[in-house]
């Protein structure tokens, strides 16, 4: 698993409030604990608002407001592909002030919306997953059901809520063939199908059941 990866990961582990020992993370991604000692390390020095100790364990503090600005998940997203197309430019001064912009952004967003600095994604690798956003959003809207394909499969999914992580977009899914849910990253969908079906709320397949 690269690094980038793990990271995500870990945030993902942590946002549930909950005090989390190194040595229950380390198991959970089959690393030493010297390892999440560093990635703990390299968290709180990219913003993550992540607070702990060696021996004790690790939480995510509450989250950073960025008054007096609210921003919707479509504006969130019409800013990041504007900071995309110029990190894209070709124009060493524009594609400077759009990392260090995307940066500055990242750093104050709500912990909903971002984990700070996992703005270690270029724009090139983030911007593949762009393209996808306006069908995964009207399938959540619409409660639709998608066929997302990556290059390990092809599955029937229910889309559920769209997360950014600093550049990094993915989507919370209903997964009918782990019957179980998965997050699954922008980034690494090869093909995405609309499919005629809709879904309906049913029990342990809501966005309620997976933030109990």
């Amino acid at each position: 698993m690269r690094r980038n990866d793990r990271l995500m990961q870990l945030v993902t582990m942590l946002r549930d409030g909950k005090l989390h020992k190194g040595e229950d993370l380390a198991a959970a991604l089959d690393v030493s604990l010297r390892t999440i000692y560093r990635d703990m390390d390299k968290l709180a020095a990219s913003g993550v608002p992540v607070e702990g100790e060696r021996g004790v364990g690790y939480h995510i503090t509450s989250q950073i407001t960025l008054p007096p600005i609210n921003m919707t998940m479509d504006e969130l997203e019409a800013l990041h592909l504007g900071l995309a197309a110029l990190g894209q430019s070709g124009d060493p001064d524009l594609e400077r002030a759009a990392q260090s912009l995307a940066g500055k952004i990242d750093e104050v967003l709500p912990e909903d919306a971002t984990t700070g600095d996992l703005t270690i994604y270029p724009f090139a690798d983030a911007a593949l997953g762009f393209r996808w956003l306006p069908f995964i959003r009207q399938a959540i809207r619409a409660r639709q059901k998608l066929s997302v394909t990556t290059e390990t499969s092809t599955r029937t999914v229910r889309p559920l809520r769209l997360d950014y992580w600093g550049r990094l977009w993915t989507v919370l899914v209903w997964c009918e063939a782990k019957r179980d849910f998965d997050e699954v990253r922008l980034d690494q969908i090869t093909a995405l199908k609309t499919l005629p079906q809709l879904f309906i709320e049913e029990d342990g397949k809501r966005l309620s059941d997976y933030k109990r």
